[in-house]
């Protein structure tokens, strides 16, 4: 199976288009096409790419505040609560009044919640490696390593 395959076309004609070398394209193809694949591992562990973000950063010793987990991933404040919801109600993670401001809530890794995210954490590092088999392991790591200075600087 390709990056192609995944998200269900194939090398075209159109790749030879100008927008074929439009970074937001290329990363937003690369992301669908990673996300299926990744959705497809994760749901032998009952989580999908949201879910499992959550449980990762949970587990990380960060103690991230929900807040924290909601600008990190880009996402809702409400779809976190959501997301951690149904990770607490399947016993994977709680929530606990913050260290440093007890107005916050941080969201905790449980046993089981460890247990599962080694299992996903497995499961998606596979997925990497399928999705980026045309790069050598260098490519692979300066990749990352310039996606981050991207974001971060």
């Amino acid at each position: 199976m390709t990056v192609g395959d995944t998200v269900g076309t194939r090398p075209s004609r159109l790749a030879q288009a100008a927008i074929a070398d439009d970074i937001g394209l290329l990363l937003a193809k690369l992301h669908a096409a990673g996300s299926v694949l990744n959705n497809r591992a994760l749901a032998a562990v009952d989580l999908r790419e949201r879910s499992y973000s959550v449980l990762r950063l949970a587990c990380s010793g960060l103690e991230p505040t929900q807040r924290e987990l909601a600008e990190f991933l880009s996402l809702d404040p409400s779809q976190i609560v959501a997301l951690v919801d149904g990770l607490e109600q399947r016993g994977l993670v709680v929530r606990e009044q913050g260290r440093t401001d007890r107005r916050q809530k941080i969201v905790l890794a449980t046993p089981a919640g460890e247990r599962i995210h080694a299992q996903a954490a497995a499961a998606v590092r596979a997925c990497e490696r399928e999705q980026l088999a045309g790069l050598d392991d260098d490519d692979a790591a300066t990749l990352r390593a310039l996606l981050r200075r991207a974001l971060w600087g």
